[in-house]
């Protein structure tokens, strides 16, 4: 895709699922990608992944819902790599419970990691690219914030969240050269979605369900979405912003 290589991107959740699949991809288009993670040792596999393709690969170990820890990665990947020009938000966690079920503590962690690590992320890193007069940013949300999911409406109110920020961040720098969007996965057969099947006897019969109920009949897998944030990132993409793409097998139809 034009524009990918040699630009340097910070991702978020690099270390498995989407993360890591989309890490590889932007490799191979010859970027030259920080990794953000807990996972350090996941983040390394994925750059053991990566190597001998174009780009490059930086892992740093952050916690998103720092904004100190987050201010001090970027400087740190800037000195590694020089100034951040793309930008992928694909960190996320949650488990399905009932919402009356659930308590504080487990909303704060849910939206500490998907609301304010995304809220993070951008403020730090899109007030860079202002500065510089270039960006491109893509944040994975989720169908469950546009349509919503049972067991997760803590979860989708924060995907939810996250697509309605974005719409107003694309309005507000539009003439600023950033560009903003939005990709929404459908079922998806991750690390993340194996807390669901383990969390629930019929966690089985769950997957199985889900796949019917989409037009292609087979949950996502991670591959399914790196082409789609590369697109998003890349100069082909130059003429689209404060959109919303759901990648759900047909699972959800917008437009």
């Amino acid at each position: 895709m034009r524009g990918l290589a040699g630009r340097r991107a910070i991702l978020t959740g690099g270390a498995s699922g989407i993360g890591r699949a989309t890490a590889i991809r932007l490799v191979e288009e010859g970027c030259h990608v920080g990794i953000f993670d807990l996972d350090f040792a996941g983040a390394e596999q994925t750059a053991r992944l990566c190597a001998g393709k174009p780009g490059r690969v930086l892992i740093y170990k952050v916690d998103i819902t720092d904004r100190d820890a987050v201010v001090t990665a970027t400087d740190v990947f800037e000195n590694d790599a020089g100034p951040v020009e793309l930008l992928a938000n694909v960190a996320g966690w949650d488990i399905p419970v009932p919402f009356l079920d659930t308590d504080r503590a487990f909303w704060d962690k849910v939206i500490g990691i998907n609301l304010y690590g995304p809220l993070n992320l951008h403020h730090v890193v899109v007030k860079r690219m202002v500065d510089r007069g270039f960006g491109r940013v893509v944040t994975v949300s989720s169908d469950a914030g546009r349509v919503g999911s049972s067991g997760e409406a803590v979860y989708s109110a924060c995907k939810g969240g996250v697509i309605a920020f974005t719409k107003t961040m694309a309005r507000e720098l539009a003439r600023k050269n950033v560009i903003l969007n939005v990709v929404c996965p459908g079922p998806t057969d991750t690390p993340l979605f194996d807390n669901f099947k383990s969390s629930s006897p019929s966690g089985g019969k769950l997957a199985e369900s889900l796949a019917r109920a989409i037009p292609l009949r087979r949950l996502g897998t991670p591959d399914d979405y790196p082409g789609m944030i590369a697109f998003l990132l890349s100069d082909d993409a130059g003429f689209i912003t404060g959109q919303t793409i759901s990648v759900s097998g047909g699972l959800t139809m917008h437009g």
